[in-house]
């Protein structure tokens, strides 16, 4: 929370937060907001944004001061957030490239369509659980854009709140050591199957969970997406540790572990496909090297190396547990696996984990090598 009267700085943005709420541990997902629009605006020409939920208007005012937006529609459900918005926004005002609006967020969505008012990244920035959103949002991009989507709603994605997670995902998440990167493939499956009831399809371009806050961003595609291989259940076994993916085909003949016997639990339906577009991310990467953003460069880098690995990661403290040694650091694991054939690489979502195709027990075994 930032001082209401007090002049904040985020990138090129001077704000005042006034009466609204402002975390700037999350300035992480604006930052990745930024250098996509970025890319947007240089892959596109243009760049019109939507910012259904703009709060005090940093994100707007960062869309256009460093993201090249050339319009930017500031909505704020809250009138009294009116002020803080006209003085935060004035220099877009001044140059007549943002407008202000104080409606719900699915009526803006939907006027939208109504006025074939596409815009080329929709920001819905909520908080609590996504699903008022999910479908309605769509409405507002144009084929070939963007939607970044929120969720903090983390006790419904890690499988704490389960009849919640039928409720917002129409799937059952359960607990497990992934299960925020479950969140994440949570809220992509929900959005996507949201896209295939209309005949669309999105496509994951990042995939962010840091400071309890899950964001995605989608591009809007022609045809569906959704297929078996992509949308389906992740089983976790409590005993030996081991993650399986199931498929729809399968789901009525899931058998206990084959390793030793136990009792899977299932989550699901989720996105099983990759959480990030590599090419995007390097691009993505390139664009923050330039502003020196080192963070953000070491991040995306992580985030490039996990795109397409299995959908789970093994904490390096289990790992350690199992084989009853000291925990091992993780480039050391890294370097093995990769040196048995494994594709591994670190979770951008725990710093002390692997995403590697090789199973539990292998990484134990590696693991517990002479040094």
């Amino acid at each position: 929370m930032g001082e209401a009267n007090v002049t904040q700085q985020e990138g090129a943005a001077s704000f005042e937060v006034g009466p609204g709420f402002y975390r700037r541990t999350s300035q992480v997902g604006r930052d990745l907001a930024i250098l996509a629009a970025q890319l947007e605006k240089g892959d596109r020409g243009q760049l019109r944004v939507l910012d259904s939920m703009a709060g005090c208007g940093v994100r707007s005012l960062r869309y256009w001061l460093e993201g090249g937006a050339d319009w930017v529609l500031a909505n704020e459900g809250n009138p009294e957030m009116n002020r803080i918005l006209r003085k935060n926004l004035h220099p877009l005002l001044a140059a007549k490239a943002a407008e202000i609006s104080h409606r719900d967020a699915n009526r803006v969505f939907f006027q939208c369509y109504d006025r074939r008012d596409y815009y080329d990244l929709v920001d819905v920035d909520s908080f609590g659980a996504p699903v008022p959103f999910l479908s309605t949002s769509l409405w507002a991009v144009r084929l070939g854009g963007l939607v970044y989507l929120t969720s903090t709603d983390g006790r419904s994605a890690t499988g704490h709140e389960r009849q919640q997670s039928l409720r917002i995902y129409g799937a059952y998440g359960r607990s497990h050591p992934s299960s925020h990167e479950q969140g994440l493939r949570l809220l992509i499956g929900a959005t996507q199957q949201q896209a295939a009831s209309k005949g669309l399809g999105v496509e994951p371009l990042f995939s962010l969970y840091a400071h309890s806050v899950y964001r995605v961003m989608l591009r809007l595609v022609k045809g569906q997406r959704l297929t078996e291989a992509n949308y389906g259940f992740l089983t976790y076994c409590h005993h030996c540790g081991e993650y399986e993916t199931l498929s729809w085909r399968h789901l009525g003949r899931i058998h206990p572990c084959l390793r030793d016997g136990a009792v899977r639990v299932v989550s699901g339906p989720l996105w099983l496909g990759p959480l990030h577009d590599r090419q995007y991310l390097q691009r993505m990467s390139h664009l923050a090297q330039e502003r020196r953003w080192d963070k953000r460069v070491k991040l995306l880098q992580t985030m490039a190396e996990e795109s397409d690995l299995p959908p789970y990661f093994y904490g390096l403290g289990e790992i350690s547990r199992r084989n009853q040694q000291d925990t091992l650091p993780r480039e050391v694991l890294l370097e093995r696996l990769r040196a048995q054939g494994y594709r591994s690489s670190g979770s951008h979502i725990d710093p002390q984990a692997v995403k590697t195709e090789a199973d539990l027990a292998t990484c134990v075994t590696i693991a517990a090598q002479p040094r």
